[in-house]
């Protein structure tokens, strides 16, 4: 893969999953949350399973290690960012886009639980690092967590912590079986818990559900920022290695937060944008090895 096509693919894949924020947004003025992402997810299934048995091998999950994988993918990294939709009734795209620079730090701390990996001292201040920059994003008030959209940025912290678990239990079952194809059975399987999900909370479909800008968003989220952005981050994954992709995480908010304000009328504070990149040095702490060798290595990805 040549430089130039490996940093288009980086770009595309920010431009996308940056775009997915602005686009719930828009969608959640006319669809309930949890049904909102199960739409979603329900698209990105039926394409990547499709494109999957077309044009891939080992598309059927057998094995306890693959079904054990689609199990924690389809609860924690799926389901789990249906948390994410009910955050940002509240919370502004670039916010909330912002808030998932918490990922890799919270990926750090359950490996360190249900993998056994160890925490270097300087790992150790990367951490505190992210979670300090957190702070600063969130500004929880200890005596009214429900004032303003805290409650809200705190409900998109849990769907950070929910996808970092769910990205090491995956890990942790260790999946044989094709990556696209394992992504399209988690998504079947999260779509289905998300539906169960909104008809407990009496959530229903409506006259509005209808309306071209509720379908254009369901239509941009499941087919363009799901199913072909994950084809291009598997894509990516497999020429480039998993920490130079990991590096899209923190190109995302830029995109989702101009489109925000440009497009949504948005703004973020500076508080906002301080916290993000001390959970970026925080990230770069824990990662320092990886990144010294991206900055001196020729045969790196594309940045």
């Amino acid at each position: 893969m040549s430089r130039l096509y490996a940093t288009t693919l980086f770009v595309t894949l920010a431009g996308l999953w940056g775009l997915s924020f602005p686009a719930i947004t828009v969608g959640l003025e006319y669809l309930p949350p949890l049904l909102f992402a199960a739409f979603r997810y329900d698209v990105a299934a039926v394409l990547l399973l499709a494109y999957a048995v077309v044009a891939r091998d080992g598309w059927w999950p057998t094995g306890r290690n693959n079904r054990l994988a689609i199990l924690g993918g389809g609860l924690f990294l799926v389901a789990g960012n249906g948390l994410l939709f009910i955050g940002q009734q509240t919370v502004p795209s670039g916010i909330a886009a912002i808030l998932q620079a918490l990922v890799p730090i919270a990926t750090a701390l359950w490996a360190l639980a249900l993998l056994g990996e160890r925490l270097s001292t300087l790992g150790a201040v990367g951490v505190g690092l992210g979670f300090l920059g957190i702070g600063l994003i969130v500004q929880p008030d200890p005596t009214n967590l429900l004032a303003g959209d805290t409650l809200g940025r705190l409900i998109i912290v849990g769907q950070a912590i929910s996808v970092a678990l769910g990205g090491v239990l995956v890990q942790r079952a260790g999946p044989s079986m094709d990556r696209v194809a394992l992504t399209g059975w988690s998504m079947f399987v999260g779509g289905l818990v998300l539906h169960a999900v909104s008809f407990g909370a009496s959530e229903r479909l409506s006259a509005a559900t209808l309306a071209p800008t509720a379908l254009g968003a369901i239509v941009y989220l499941g087919v363009f920022s799901t199913a072909l952005a994950f084809v291009i981050y598997y894509t990516i994954l497999e020429e480039q290695g998993a920490f130079e992709t990991s590096l899209v995480a923190y190109l995302v908010p830029i995109v989702a937060t101009v489109a925000g304000v440009f497009l949504l009328g948005e703004t973020i504070g500076l508080l906002s944008v301080a916290g993000f990149l001390v959970v970026f040095v925080g990230f770069a702490l824990l990662k320092r090895h990886a990144l010294a060798g991206l900055l001196t290595d020729d045969s790196y990805g594309p940045v």
